[in-house]
């Protein structure tokens, strides 16, 4: 946590992101990493949820996608009760036990054939004030990571799988040796060989897009992956860059996977993870199917299937779903893009040079964006302050990335006095009115139901918008109000 201060000083006295010079002879050398085990070799569909939700973790591992990733961190509410139920919840997985029943005595148990099941524990950043070690909080990410392998390491065994994460917000290669001294220090004290543990790190921080190859070299005693964010990689450059004018973003809306600098960060991790033999995966479709809407599901799903036709296109060897009724059609455009496991064969040339990571998208501000961003913002931190971390927004399912990303703007036009496309300039006042107009909204929508609740969101909303500094994470100030 230091050196990242140490790096944001850095970079706020005016240095600016490069690949690094003394890890050449890494990016020079030839390695690979480990193969993957058998049930991590296709991984076409892979599905995420909340751990805490026993029922959702039920459905997604039924659900037909190869991997379901089941999440403590970013569609995760980090109260104490929940992040405990989301252990049981693990346990009961990997035990091929887990069973829920509805009120109206429907049953939900597994079926014969179920998604290889991966962990996400949570940040390096978050902490779990419930567990001291020497007096101090320990590391969430430690919490979620030890009481997991070490409760399910022989499970899994008996089961044919294995102890597989995701390793959420790192920003170096140093973190992923850190990790990887964890790996090894589990693997000894449990007695499991060394590599057993697969880790899939997500590249969702620009400053990690320059060390790619370093994090895959810190982590090759093992298989490993590299996944490609989209919120979180946009909501990082913001963060990183935060006190520079020429680095200020349109709506979020028109951020999308085709702009330069997210398409040359996708460009290049296909390429580092293929020539190093680990898995590229691609960004998340967060689309709900509705039942009640047959051309708005046609639209989307066509949206889909362009958006991972691409990905496919580019060499990814899968890609992220939110939703069980999106397994369809984002494996159809996998399965039609090749005929085996993967694409680790397939190793596109590329020319990235640090200009193409850090290109600004051009477009422009708009007030349905301002009001977008706010009333999403609203919607999801006061739905994580009563404990739900992942949440249908619009016909979307949104996690703590999407209130990231929306409040960052939020800050970010502020602070540098951006204008809207109309000539108003973004003002403390025009805020403060679009807040106010977008809360009262959403408290007429919702009529009685838990009155005051947006007290919290709104509250925290402020506090971190009208900000002098920029606020980390949301989450940080925002583990106050949870139990």
């Amino acid at each position: 946590m230091q050196a990242r201060v140490r790096r944001q000083a850095e970079i706020d006295g005016g240095a600016t992101p490069d690949f690094l010079a003394e890890t050449r002879s890494v990016r020079e050398g030839d390695w690979r990493v480990q193969p993957a085990p058998a049930d991590l070799t296709n991984r076409r569909v892979e599905i995420t949820g909340p751990s805490s939700n026993r029922r959702m973790v039920i459905n997604a591992l039924n659900c037909g996608a190869q991997v379901y990733m089941t999440d403590f961190e970013d569609a995760h509410s980090p109260a104490w009760l929940p992040t405990l139920d989301g252990q049981t919840n693990v346990r009961d997985a990997y035990r091929r036990i887990i069973s829920d029943e509805a009120a109206d005595g429907r049953q939900y148990r597994l079926n014969e054939n179920i998604a290889t099941l991966c962990v996400r524990p949570r940040g390096l950043h978050l902490m779990e004030r419930h567990v001291l070690v020497d007096g101090e909080p320990v590391a969430g990410s430690f919490f979620d990571f030890g009481l997991t392998v070490f409760h399910n390491h022989v499970a899994q065994q008996s089961h044919g799988t294995g102890p597989y994460y995701y390793l959420p917000k790192l920003q170096s290669y140093l973190e992923a040796r850190l990790w990887n001294d964890v790996f090894r220090y589990a693997e000894e004290r449990l007695g499991i060989p060394t590599g057993t543990i697969s880790p899939t790190v997500l590249i969702e921080h620009i400053l990690a897009a320059f060390e790619m190859e370093e994090i895959l070299y810190e982590l090759r005693e093992r298989p490993a992956g590299l996944n490609l964010g989209r919120w979180d990689y946009i909501f990082s450059v913001i963060k990183v860059f935060n006190g520079r004018s020429d680095m200020v973003f349109p709506d979020r809306a028109q951020v999308t996977m085709a702009t330069h600098f997210l398409t040359s960060a996708a460009h290049l991790l296909v390429n580092t993870c293929h020539r190093r033999g680990a898995h590229a995966l691609g960004g998340m479709s967060a689309f709900i199917p509705r039942r009640d809407d047959a051309a708005a599901n046609e639209a989307a799903f066509a949206q889909v299937k362009s958006d991972k036709q691409r990905e496919a296109d580019q060499g990814f060897d899968g890609a992220w779903i939110a939703h069980p009724g999106l397994v369809e059609p984002v494996l159809d455009v996998f399965q039609s893009a090749f005929t085996t496991d993967n694409q680790l064969s397939v190793i596109p040339e590329v020319r990235i040079a640090p200009d193409d990571l850090l290109a600004v998208p051009e477009g422009q501000i708009t007030e349905a964006g301002l009001r977008n961003n706010v009333s999403v913002a609203l919607q999801y931190i006061d739905a994580w302050t009563r404990g739900n971390g992942a949440v249908a927004i619009y016909g979307l399912m949104e996690d703590a990335a999407t209130a990231e990303i929306s409040r960052s703007q939020l800050w970010q036009w502020l602070q540098h006095g951006a204008a809207l496309d109309d000539g108003r300039p973004i003002t403390t006042q025009l805020y403060r009115q679009v807040r106010a107009q977008e809360a009262a909204a959403l408290v007429e929508q919702r009529g009685q139901d838990n009155p005051g609740a947006l007290d919290k969101a709104v509250e925290l909303l402020d506090e971190i918008v009208l900000s002098d500094q920029f606020v980390e994470f949301l989450t940080l100030p925002g583990y106050r109000y949870l139990d």
